[in-house]
């Protein structure tokens, strides 16, 4: 395993069992964004990076019990939180690798990932890594449930030009990367950034 995963375990793990008291009042965010992401019944999507599986109730109700999801995390601490709070019920949990999925190419219709791509270790090559499991067509939501101006406020950064999810900077990684950004919302009550899969 990498240091970088070693690290992400570690931090992610020790903070599994009390992350969804430390933000209760995310699960309205998440709402909003499935519903703004335009799933449809019988949907097959991936929550990369699912954590506490906050997206997995919002995601089945937008596929309905004919659609398919999974939740893909590489911390077995948040996979057992998720399931401590019921979610697995809504969807498949895998313990996995998002830079490494174990699924066939372009068996989804998207993947969404909520505060992901911060901790990515090469995200060129691992949203590479979730077009190849995505049909041609299909979606990608790049969710946090605050604005990047909010987040670097929390951790006590600034906020500069060489954000790696500045539209400026996502737009073209994304395009270097099999997709093709069609929204971007960056306010202080949320992050989205939607994509499209090029044919």
């Amino acid at each position: 395993m990498s240091e970088d995963h070693t690290h992400v375990q570690d931090f992610f793990g020790a903070r599994a069992a009390d992350w969804d008291r430390k933000f209760p009042g995310d699960g309205p965010a998440f709402a909003t964004a499935v519903a703004e992401f335009g799933l449809r019944l019988g949907d097959r999507v991936l929550d990369a990076g699912c954590g506490t599986g906050r997206a997995l109730t919002p995601l089945r109700a937008a596929v309905g019990p004919s659609g398919t999801v999974l939740g893909a995390d590489l911390t077995p601490q948040m996979l057992t939180a998720a399931q401590q709070a019921g979610r697995a019920a809504e969807g498949t949990l895998l313990l996995a690798d998002a830079a490494r999925l174990p699924l066939r190419d372009a068996v989804l219709d998207a993947v969404f990932a909520a505060g992901l791509i911060a901790h990515l270790p090469d995200p060129a090559e691992n949203l590479r890594e979730l077009a190849r499991v995505v049909r041609p067509g299909g979606r990608l939501a790049l969710f946090h449930p605050i604005g990047r101006a909010a987040l670097a406020a929390r951790h006590g950064r600034e906020l500069t030009a060489d954000d790696m999810r500045a539209e400026h900077n996502l737009g073209p990684l994304l395009a270097g990367s099999g997709w093709q950004l069609t929204s971007y919302a960056d306010e202080d009550t949320r992050f989205l950034a939607l994509a499209v899969r090029r044919t």
